[in-house]
């Protein structure tokens, strides 16, 4: 038999059992191994060159955060406009979005007609208890009269009778007319709530910032029509920005609430930004995976929230942004003065 022909390709011949390239494989499992040992010796070595805290302070790595507020239609409809896009900055009170009102304006003209029907009934029933009033007074001059003439006999007993029902009858009407008066006003309240009521539907149609902020998300556009509760931007609170960190059960209960404290991000390594605790947390959990810590033996962690001064971050609005990744430094109660690498330096105004 003749030998097969060796592949013009470079590869095994026909009829060969493709070998695995192991000796690849091997040098990536080296390389890769090799890239994890650098990555852990140089955050070994940043963290022995940073400076030793003093005793009575306390630190922990996290992520700038800050408070998110979800613009939401308080009733279904049609999203008509959004007026921004992610990454603007919002004034407080400024129109972010506006949902369909036409049926809603269809209602408020229906509420305007039966309001001035309600007012206008209730001035018909004032008159008539003026009318009502007049006819009882004119009922109990005959009686007068009646009773002066009747023991000269210049008046009949029956006649005396009738005029004296008259007064009764004429008294019942002015109070008949009176509580007609009364629900004519009840009617016209009930109309005017009503029409309050649309109105503020209106009026909510109309979605506006709470805070000033960026808008972080547009989750819906014009023509989408949303339930109740649909969600068409998010924004962010600039003045409420904080890191989140966790503190092992020795330095928590040394930390009070508005503690003194510092941060430092890694996008700004030169500054150290003034802070102070806002929220410590009541309950110890396990440690988040994405929180490194100094030793694997504080697994049980307290987190607390540093928040940044808000005079800080309205004068730098422009350069806030979440999910930076930095340091907070905390003075735990007996703490003495903040080393020198930890005095506050802001940025240039």
């Amino acid at each position: 038999m003749k030998p097969a022909p060796a592949s013009t390709t470079g590869g095994p011949a026909p009829g060969d059992r493709a070998q695995p390239p192991r000796r690849q494989s091997r040098l990536f499992l080296l390389a890769g191994l090799a890239v994890v040992a650098l990555g852990a010796g140089a955050y070994g070595y940043w963290w022995l060159q940073q400076p030793r805290l003093p005793a009575g302070f306390a630190s922990s790595n996290g992520r700038i955060e800050a408070t998110e507020y979800d613009i939401a239609t308080k009733r279904a409809g049609r999203v008509v406009a959004v007026r921004v896009h992610e990454g603007d900055l919002v004034e407080k009170g400024q129109v972010l979005a506006e949902i369909d009102t036409d049926e809603l304006a269809a209602q408020r003209r229906q509420a305007e007609a039966e309001l001035q029907h309600a007012r206008d009934a209730e001035r018909t029933a004032a008159a008539v208890v003026a009318q009502r009033e007049g006819e009882r007074k004119l009922a109990v001059l005959d009686r007068a009269r009646s009773e002066h003439l009747a023991p000269s006999g210049a008046v009949s007993a029956q006649e005396l009778d009738q005029d004296r029902t008259r007064v009764e009858t004429s008294q019942a009407a002015v109070h008949a007319a009176q509580e007609q008066v009364k629900e004519s006003k009840s009617a016209s309240a009930a109309a005017e709530a009503n029409l309050k009521r649309i109105q503020t539907q209106i009026d909510e149609s109309t979605l506006v910032s709470p805070a000033r902020g960026r808008v972080l998300y547009r989750l819906a556009e014009p023509g989408e029509v949303l339930a109740a509760g649909g969600k068409v931007v998010t924004v962010l609170d600039l003045a409420d920005v904080y890191m989140t960190i966790f503190l092992p059960t020795e330095q928590a209960g040394r930390v009070a609430y508005g503690a003194e404290a510092r941060m430092v991000v890694d996008a700004y390594p030169d500054l150290v930004l003034p802070a102070t605790v806002s929220f410590a947390s009541p309950e110890a959990q396990f440690t988040p995976k994405e929180v490194e810590t100094h030793t694997e033996r504080e697994k049980l962690m307290f987190r607390f929230k540093v928040k940044l001064d808000e005079k800080l971050l309205e004068q730098h609005l422009e350069q806030v942004k979440t999910g930076v990744p930095g340091v907070s430094y905390i003075r735990l109660a007996g703490g003495g003065e903040w080393p020198a690498y930890l005095a506050v330096k802001l940025p240039p105004p």
